[in-house]
């Protein structure tokens, strides 16, 4: 079913902006009666002062309601800042389809030199794949969807195509999820969390799970006797000297805890909510319904054991609280009892968070996934086939540009097949080598390519494209390029790859790079591999006539009323115009 997403946006955007906007009124309409009731209050007892019973009457009402209004206001509050929250949603969603979407976070740390293609293909940086289709609002899950773009993993894809597609299916469900998550600002990763869960060391004794309550007990004994006037007062104030003196021999270790605990407890608070929208959606895919059962207790719902960990940090935390922690460690040892109660948690739960951590990195990868999807609806999963042509696509093109703009090419590359592409400078065959690029992580990850249509043979992907030098290796350009070429023997020696270069060699004279780019292609093609290589050296073309497994193709520039004029459209054949001469010219630099 295919939905236009940006009348869905806009449609949305006008829905939680009158929403909001209504909250807000009744935000300010219950701030005023809030301050009514005060004054009220403040009079009625001035006034009835004389008769201690009515004042007393009049202050606990007053209290009662304005602690009523209170309540309201804050759940009134949290609906607004979630209103709030899905109106920037998909605000931002209408400017990313613009064209507007450079500001974004690039994933420049994802990117790895070392890795198959993560450097070359603009993955990642400044105008990539990541920063247009990010949409994660956590940390783990942002390493999550990087982590899926640069798997290189070709198993189990209609699997994951089929849990993109639900997902896209659903997106009020995935603003929801993505607006609870940006409402609790974290200051502890989830990885963090798991350290400190596994190192933690219990210090509290067993018994300490029914002490707290036994001298509560007598507490509230003492409190009865002492109101019944069959003991004295100062038995009180003893009694709580002697809960203070408890409680200081546990202090330093809760303190530590408390200080654990404090860094925390959002996190554990923000998961807890996005656990419990992941166990009351239905899913009907596989994955979905795997990651769904993973977070399954025996008992109880992981988000219900969330927040009873988060209901007892913030008990702890309430002892930064002075004159309270005085008397609730003296008269109930608050500390120890939280303390005890956050400690049973860490034993019986601890080994599982890092599972549940995962499960919620998972959803809030696969929900950018799902976006994709949704934004782009014209776009097809492609068919995964064994055997035959590794790619066979209908009009495929680069998922980054303009639509409207974009030059589509007729594309079937076999098994064991290598093409050898040339072309004019900015005719197109870098932007071809990324798209072919595009095609297959894309495809590997179970996302839609951009395609009228596309059959695909599962197959990882290496590249050579953007070879730097390095000061801090000592390594010049040329050598950090063989460096680069060995790495890609080593890898096909073991395994098959779609192999795509582009203009290797770059770092040598024109006559050894063509002996060489030769040699080197005679071996990728004797290995039995498959790729694509762009080159200026109409040389290298020669091998089409000697080996059948290459093919010529080539991108054309004409020179028209002394102006260049690309058709970015791939042909057999190799180039017979180049242009750097007439751009030198054009340019003025000679």
């Amino acid at each position: 079913m295919r939905v236009n997403n940006i009348a869905y946006y806009k449609e949305h955007l006008e829905k939680y902006k009158t929403e909001a906007q209504k909250l807000h009124k009744q935000m300010i309409t219950l701030s005023m009666l809030r301050l009514l009731v005060f004054v009220a209050m403040g009079f009625g007892i001035y006034f009835t002062f004389q008769n201690w019973q009515v004042a007393l009457v009049i202050a606990v009402l007053g209290i009662v309601i304005f602690l009523f209004l209170l309540s309201k206001y804050n759940n009134i509050k949290r609906v607004h800042s979630f209103n709030k929250a899905l109106v920037s949603i998909n605000e931002e969603e209408i400017e990313i389809e613009a064209g507007n979407f450079h500001n974004r976070d690039a994933g420049l740390q994802f990117q790895d030199p070392n890795h198959f293609y993560s450097l070359d293909i603009d993955l990642f940086g400044r105008g990539s794949f990541f920063q247009f289709m990010n949409r994660t609002t956590i940390l783990e899950g942002q390493e999550k969807l990087a982590e899926l773009l640069k798997a290189n993993n070709k198993e189990a894809i209609v699997s994951r195509q089929k849990a993109i597609e639900e997902l896209s299916n659903k997106p009020e469900w995935r603003q929801y999820y993505a607006a609870n998550s940006s409402l609790i600002d974290t200051e502890t990763s989830a990885k963090h969390i798991v350290g400190w869960l596994k190192n933690y060391k219990t210090f509290l004794p067993k018994a300490m799970q029914w002490l707290p309550l036994v001298f509560t007990m007598v507490s509230v004994l003492l409190f009865g006797l002492t109101i019944l006037e069959m003991v004295s007062q100062e038995l009180v104030g003893y009694w709580l000297l002697i809960g203070l003196g408890f409680t200081g021999l546990y202090v330093k270790k809760v303190n530590l805890l408390s200080s654990g605990a404090d860094k925390v407890k959002d996190t554990f608070r923000q998961y807890a909510m996005l656990l419990d929208l992941i166990e009351n959606e239905t899913f009907t895919s596989e994955l979905l319904q795997e990651k769904q059962e993973q977070i399954q207790s025996e008992h109880k719902k992981a988000s219900l054991i969330f927040k009873e960990l988060s209901k007892g940090l913030d008990a702890l935390d309430n002892r930064n609280n002075i004159i309270s922690a005085i008397f609730a460690n003296g008269l109930f040892l608050s500390d120890i009892k939280n303390s005890y109660r956050i400690e049973k948690w860490i034993n019986e739960f601890g080994d599982k968070v890092e599972d549940w951590f995962e499960v919620v990195s998972f959803f809030d990868a696969y929900n950018s996934l799902g976006g994709f999807h949704f934004n782009h609806s014209e776009f097809v999963f492609p068919k995964i086939v064994k055997g035959g042509a590794i790619v066979k696509a209908k009009s495929l093109g680069h998922p980054l540009l303009n639509k409207n703009k974009r030059v589509d090419s007729d594309v079937t590359m076999e098994n064991e097949q290598f093409f050898i592409v040339t072309g004019a400078n900015m005719a197109g065959k870098s932007t071809f080598l990324r798209t072919m690029s595009l095609h297959i992580v894309m495809a590997n990850v179970g996302l839609p390519v951009c395609a009228k249509a596309s059959e695909y043979s599962p197959v990882k992907l290496i590249t050579s494209m953007r070879t730097t030098d390095s000061l801090t290796d000592d390594s010049s350009y040329f050598f950090s390029e063989l460096t680069r070429l060995k790495y890609i023997v080593d890898a096909i020696e073991k395994e098959p790859y779609f192999i795509i270069l582009d203009e290797i060699l770059k770092g040598t004279n024109s006559t050894d790079k063509a002996i060489g780019s030769r040699k080197f292609v005679e071996k990728l093609v004797a290995s039995n591999a498959t790729g694509i290589i762009a080159t200026h050296d109409l040389s290298l073309c020669e091998i089409e006539k000697e080996l059948p497994q290459v093919k010529n193709y080539y991108f054309d520039a004409e020179i028209i009323n002394d102006e260049l004029h690309f058709d970015y459209t791939l042909k057999n054949g190799v180039c017979k115009n180049m242009n750097a001469s007439f751009l030198l010219k054009k340019m003025e630099i000679v």
